[in-house]
Formats: C-alpha cells, structure tokens, sequence
C-alpha cells in the first residue's frame, strides 16, 4: 500500500518504520518543521513536505498522526483527495473525520512510545474503526502486517481504553517521577527501586491488579500511612494523591472481601 504520512512526532516516526519494515511504500512525510520531515522521510525513504499543497495525490492512504485538535484542518485540507484517510487518536472520535471524509477510520497503537527507543510492533495492540465494514476489513490487513494483535475498537470503547491507558501509564509514571525525588533528597540511586517497578508491572501480567496488592493500605496499616502522612506534611499536593490513592486501595480491598 502506498502511504502518506501526517505528522512527525512519535507516533508517525514509529508507524512509518513499521509499515515500511512491512513492504509498504511510504509516498510522503509531511510536517510544517521541514527538518522534522526530512529526518523520518530519509529513514523511511519517502518525500519530505512542509506544506500540504505539496500533497502527492498518488497515494492509496493518509495517515494523520497529529495533535487531537488539528485532526479536523488536517481533514479539511486533505478531503479534496478523496483518499482513504485515517487518524491515530485515542481520544478523538472516527465521526471528527468521517463528517469531512467519508472514507475514513481511526488505527491507534495502544503503546507509550519514544522516537529513540525501538518498538516490537508484533505485539502492539492496535484498535481499528472504519466508517463503513469494507473500510474495517481494509484497516485490519493493514494492521495484521504489523501486529498479531488487532482489534475492532468503536469510537466509544477507544475512549475509555484511552482513559485506562491514562491510569495505567501516565500516571504511574507521574509517581515513578515522584519516587525518585524523595529518594535523591536523601542521596539514594533510583537504581534500588527499578526492581520493584519491573516486579510490580510482572505480576499484572498473569494476575488482576486487584489479587496482587500490597502495601500498607491493602493491609489497612493506619500507623505506617499515619508516619507517611506526617513526612508529607510539607506537601500539600502529594499527601493528597497519597490519601487519595490509599482510600482507594482500602476501598477496593472492602470490595473484594464483600465480594468473596
């Protein structure tokens, strides 16, 4: 399949090289930073553009991989080529481009990525959503070229599956960040931490997040989260999300033992 790629930042550079690595010729790369363009147009051997009227008509799919709130000008723009036209938003519902573009549909990698760091797409999910059931079908061979694991994803379930993904990366590592500054105030190497990180994140793997808890709230140890308390009591902010997060194990662990 010929491809034109939208975008530059992360998630194209990752889905340019994989589609690539999967025989299909990428046309384009387009961003309004040239130098951005230029850098994943060579590693994808394709043209590099920093303008939409450069837009090579002869390409089988536009892939936008942009902000959410320039998904809709990138349609506009792009909806004169009546091409088949995709965007890779979690958040963004399949109807901001299908009320433009007819021919249109959603393929979003459910991964946190970084330009520097590779990605074995094989096991990457990736959530489809076509306007109509040809384009669906469509958008899965595409998908099963470069990942074992597709799924029909409705604009609806994305969004909750994108709010899960809020809570199950973003924030964590919001408090890996935060667990590192406690330790460098006292000169201790995150390094000691890394292996209860990986550790946690193994369990979840073959167990319910909920069967594998642990901690001074899972056990209810009010004097140890007292103690905690009291060492935040300079701050404000984060003995709050330890409250916050605290009540919510207690909370849990009430309801799995209600529950049994």
């Amino acid at each position: 399949m010929r491809i034109t790629i939208i975008g530059s930042g992360n998630v194209a550079t990752h889905l340019a090289a994989a589609l690539k690595n999967a025989g299909h010729r990428i046309v384009q790369v387009y961003s309004r930073d040239m130098q951005n363009a230029a850098l994943l147009a060579y590693h994808v051997k394709a043209e590099a553009i920093d303008g939409l009227q450069d837009i090579d008509p002869e390409t089988d799919l536009f892939l936008i991989a942009v902000k959410d709130d320039a998904i809709m000008s990138m349609a506009q723009s792009l909806a004169q080529y009546q091409k088949l036209t995709v965007h890779t938003s979690g958040a963004t519902a399949l109807s901001v481009l299908s009320s433009i573009i007819p021919n249109s549909g959603v393929f979003y990698l459910l991964q946190t990525l970084s330009k520097n760091k590779e990605v074995d797409f094989l096991n990457v999910p990736l959530c489809i959503e076509g306007a109509n059931e040809q384009i669906t079908c469509e958008l899965e061979q595409l998908a099963h070229t470069i990942s074992n694991k597709v799924y029909r994803i409705d604009s609806a379930q994305r969004k909750i599956l994108h709010l899960a993904a809020v809570f199950a990366c973003n924030f964590p590592n919001y408090l890996y960040e935060v667990s590192r500054q406690l330790l460098a105030r006292q000169n201790i190497d995150f390094e000691l931490i890394r292996p209860l990180i990986l550790e946690t994140a193994q369990k979840v793997q073959g167990n319910l997040p909920l069967d594998v808890q642990t901690g001074p709230a899972a056990r209810n140890d009010q004097n140890t989260m007292d103690m905690h308390l009291q060492m935040l009591q300079d701050e404000p902010g984060l003995k709050m999300i330890y409250e916050l997060l605290s009540q919510g194990i207690i909370k849990n662990a009430k309801g799995d033992i209600e529950r049994k």
